[in-house]
């Protein structure tokens, strides 16, 4: 009869951890254009995009589309020196 109260537990733990390594797995990313303020001097001046700038390209480009649909934003992102910083950071341009 103890097996029983133990194999609950074991199995309540697992299911536990099991959603708890899966939420860190499926956080969201923070859809932030201000997160992409480090890659403005490479964007208006040819000079090369930092590190910085790449990786939160990258970190931002599920966010691309929502930044290109803004009517606010389209210009800059859509715009010659965004595409270049992209293609210099290896990130492709998206096609919405």
């Amino acid at each position: 009869m103890k097996k029983f109260p133990i194999t609950i537990a074991f199995l309540f733990m697992a299911v536990m951890v099991a959603l708890l390594s899966g939420a860190r797995v499926a956080e969201a990313v923070n859809c932030s254009p201000m997160e992409l303020s480090s890659c403005a001097g490479a964007i208006t001046s040819s000079s090369t995009p930092s590190s910085t700038c790449c990786n939160k390209l990258r970190e931002q480009k599920p966010c691309l589309c929502g930044y290109i649909r803004n009517p606010a934003l389209r210009p800059y992102v859509q715009s010659p020196g965004a595409r270049k910083v992209a293609a210099k950071c290896g990130v492709p341009f998206p096609s919405c």
